[in-house]
């Protein structure tokens, strides 16, 4: 294993340490673990999970947009031939 020097929060320290303690184990171990855990999470985060906070977000569209946007879109003509 390679050695890597980090500065932390001394509130973020005090928080491992207590886990490390806790636990009974060393603190790399803990922080090795959380690591570990984060970059699980980065891997399982869908695309949907990044534009989560936005799905639904306009206001005044239908609420059953998704699910109908054909009827929604013969309305507004989208995709009829125009007179140039």
């Amino acid at each position: 294993m390679k050695t890597l020097t980090v500065r932390l929060p001394d509130a973020l320290v005090a928080e491992i340490s207590t886990e490390s303690l806790e636990r009974r184990i060393s603190v790399s171990d803990v922080v090795r673990e959380r690591l570990q855990r984060r970059a699980k999470d980065r891997e399982r985060a869908s695309p949907l999970r990044a534009i989560a906070d936005l799905v639904g977000s306009v206001a005044g569209l239908p609420p059953d947009l998704s699910t109908h946007k054909g009827r929604y879109l013969r309305k507004t003509g989208y995709g009829r031939k125009r007179p140039r």
